[in-house]
């Protein structure tokens, strides 16, 4: 299975009071993974797409500070559904795993209904994740 790698960097006002990147800065940092696995996978601008984020979950496991520099975060597609991308992701700083998520992406129609992912996208998912 193929997994889909990005580095991020960490800005400035990423980080907060406390001196390291703030908990809601993280799903930014997977926002622009899917953004780079949309373009780089699926030869897709994310923001022309017609899917939206039906869920995310985060789990921290340690405080990422501004001299990081960027962070790299993995993705994969354990499966898909009919209409459904669920993605999980490993954000790491220095080597080391700072975060675990999950998100699931929907296709969607214009009316916002859910939709079967295009055979475009679908083959290429499983291409590149050998599902």
């Amino acid at each position: 299975m193929s997994t889909y790698i990005t580095d991020v960097p960490v800005r400035f006002r990423d980080i907060d009071a406390m001196g390291h990147v703030n908990n809601a800065v993280y799903a930014t940092y997977l926002e622009q993974a899917r953004t780079d696995y949309f373009r780089d996978v699926l030869d897709a601008d994310l923001s022309a797409v017609a899917t939206v984020l039906a869920s995310v979950s985060i789990q921290f496991r340690r405080p990422v500070e501004l001299e990081s520099g960027a962070v790299a975060v993995e993705v994969d597609v354990p499966e898909l559904g009919e209409s459904s991308v669920p993605m999980t992701y490993e954000v790491r700083a220095e080597g080391d795993v700072v975060a675990e998520a999950e998100s699931v992406q929907v296709a969607v129609d214009d009316d916002g209904s859910s939709r079967p992912i295009p055979a475009a996208y679908r083959e290429a998912i499983e291409a590149y994740h050998d599902l």
